[in-house]
């Protein structure tokens, strides 16, 4: 009997939502996570289920970017309304370390790699570099802080490393991905393309992101936040609309001045967070968020398992496994220990933010938004290894995570006894 694709759909949907409702709680911890179990899914539904589509990234270019598009962005508003501790350059000193030494260590690391083991040319090594070195806000909540509080100082160093780091870097990749784009069409020469690239791809769209997310938060803030707000009750039972609102006004006005709307979206909810901080309804828009991410991020989970299952990976050879093992083993822990050395952390947490750079949808967006944009040989190559990237961090952090992260607040808790002389530990925020 042939099954009638649209109600099989529908029903895989709902089933989906149904387990992305429940499992949470159970995988609590535990060494499997929810990536893993529903990129597993996706992969035996596809093998099982032949009526199913084959989700070829290459072949369905433009849903990729789009879909991925409008995981990170939900991603990103949820990642900066659950950030307690309020943006400042010593605060925040761990994740400028992150930014400002240890991605640019990633993207040339990945780009000599890509150069080395696989024969890249120059663009497409860079578009290989700028997609695997941000880390991902959407795959990366097994570490990263839970819904915000009222305690500026709850967050400790490694969650709220790794939940910043991942909000600015993923806007942050767009530069490189930019240049990939610009060294395509204009040849490798920096001459023709390198000026052009700084000033615009660089300081304008950066700044006109920032720009405009701060605008934007703000505007949030008066409409929704303020004591007219208050008085006149606008913002009652209306929090879905306010994130839908953060999440595409933001994005479009950031898109529309030619700035980076990722960067713009974390801003506004950086700056929607700032607002009147022990506000019940944060909490409440967090959960907003939280919720459509989560149901989004297992759509596009059970595709990536489903191009598994339908052979993404089938040009796959011991170069794509050696620089795919490089880029999580290697190149991610030991740019992250460098670029933190010297600063706040200690070892064991410098350890754990060094090594839990979660490569995830972030990844297929910047490959596919950079395909998609210029004539780069080698493209089916760049998907095979990213997703091999992508599906390898998802294993390999989704079983580490959820032990680490428990050894690691247990080891804190033991600290913070032997320094006070008492049985009550440290508060911390979990995922």
């Amino acid at each position: 009997m042939s099954l009638e694709p649209t109600g099989l759909a529908y029903a895989a949907a709902g089933v989906a939502a149904l387990l992305a409702a429940l499992l949470p709680r159970l995988l609590d911890r535990r060494p499997l996570s929810l990536p893993i179990v529903f990129v597993a899914l996706g992969a035996l539904a596809f093998a099982l289920v032949e009526e199913l589509p084959t989700p070829d990234p290459v072949q369905h270019e433009t849903v990729t970017v789009h879909l991925t598009e409008l995981v990170v962005i939900v991603s990103l508003l949820g990642a900066g309304l659950a950030l307690d501790r309020p943006v400042g350059w010593r605060r925040w000193g761990t994740t400028w370390r992150l930014l400002a030494l240890t991605m640019p260590l990633t993207v040339v690391a990945i780009a000599l790699l890509g150069g080395w083991l696989l024969g890249l040319g120059a663009a497409a090594a860079v578009l290989l570099a700028a997609a695997l070195a941000p880390t991902d806000p959407v795959l990366a909540t097994e570490v990263q802080v839970g819904e915000p509080t009222e305690d500026c100082d709850s967050e400790d160093e490694a969650r709220f490393a790794l939940t910043s780091e991942a909000g600015l870097n993923d806007g942050l990749a767009f530069p490189f991905t930019y240049a990939a784009i610009a060294i395509a069409a204009a040849g490798a020469a920096p001459g023709g393309w390198l000026l052009e690239w700084v000033a615009v791809d660089v300081v304008w769209r950066l700044a006109a992101g920032l720009a405009v997310g701060a605008a934007c938060g703000w505007l949030m803030r008066v409409l929704f936040f303020s004591r007219t707000a208050e008085r006149t009750g606008v913002a009652e039972r209306a929090e879905g609309f306010v994130v839908l609102t953060a999440i595409l006004l933001t994005y479009g006005l950031a898109e529309l001045a030619e700035g980076y709307g990722f960067v713009a979206v974390f801003v506004c909810a950086c700056t929607i967070r700032a607002a009147e901080r022990a506000h019940g309804r944060h909490q409440v828009l967090h959960a907003h968020v939280e919720q459509l991410e989560r149901f989004l991020t297992v759509v596009l989970l059970v595709l990536v398992g489903g191009a598994l299952a339908r052979g993404v990976l089938a040009g796959v050879g011991w170069a794509e496994v050696v620089l795919a093992a490089a880029v999580l083993l290697v190149v991610r822990p030991l740019a992250g220990w460098l670029g933190l050395a010297g600063g706040r952390t200690g070892r064991g947490e410098r350890a754990v933010i060094a090594f839990f750079g979660v490569r995830g949808i972030g990844s297929l967006y910047y490959l596919a938004y950079g395909l998609s944009e210029a004539e780069i040989p080698g493209g089916e190559q760049l998907w095979s290894v990213t997703v091999l990237v992508v599906g390898g961090s998802v294993v390999l952090h989704g079983v580490t995570a959820g032990p680490v992260m428990w050894w690691l607040d247990r080891r804190r808790a033991a600290r913070a006894r032997a320094e006070t002389g008492t049985a009550e530990a440290a508060p911390v925020t979990a995922a």
